[in-house]
């Protein structure tokens, strides 16, 4: 058994341990509800559902994704042709006229636009770049 005390999660040995209700992890959940309950969450969010409903939809992303799987690895080898690759793009352009993905597309460009703008918002409270700390959330 180690003798060392234990630190509570929320504190560290320099730290005092923090109120509850101004905790920046509640606050998180509140943004993230907040996010939630926008416009271009609830858009995004029925889009993806009727992508993954779309029989078309399914068959062009199982298409595109056995000939991009197929791409890398022709890559890899060295064995990929510029034909491969047109294979590729006329597959994903397929994909992104089915009417369902492009609808999923808009919303999802349309969501990635308001979280950037949330995103700058606190990334001028910190005085930098809130988004490129965190990780590619938004990033294609």
């Amino acid at each position: 058994m180690s003798t060392e005390p234990e630190l509570d999660a929320e504190t560290d040995a320099d730290a005092e341990p923090m109120a509850t209700a101004g905790r920046p992890e509640d606050l998180a959940g509140d943004l993230g509800s907040a996010i939630a309950d926008t416009p271009e969450y609830e858009r995004f969010a029925e889009a993806k559902a009727e992508v993954e409903r779309s029989p078309e939809a399914q068959e062009k992303v199982q298409e595109f994704e056995r000939l991009r799987d197929e791409f890398m690895l022709a890559r890899q080898t060295g064995e990929a042709s510029q034909e491969d690759l047109q294979k590729l793009q006329t597959a994903q352009q397929e994909l992104h006229e089915v009417p369902a993905m492009a609808e999923f597309l808009d919303a999802q460009n349309r969501l990635d636009a308001r979280l950037e703008r949330i995103s700058d918002a606190v990334s001028v409270e910190l005085d930098f770049d809130f988004g490129d700390r965190i990780g590619a959330c938004c990033q294609d």
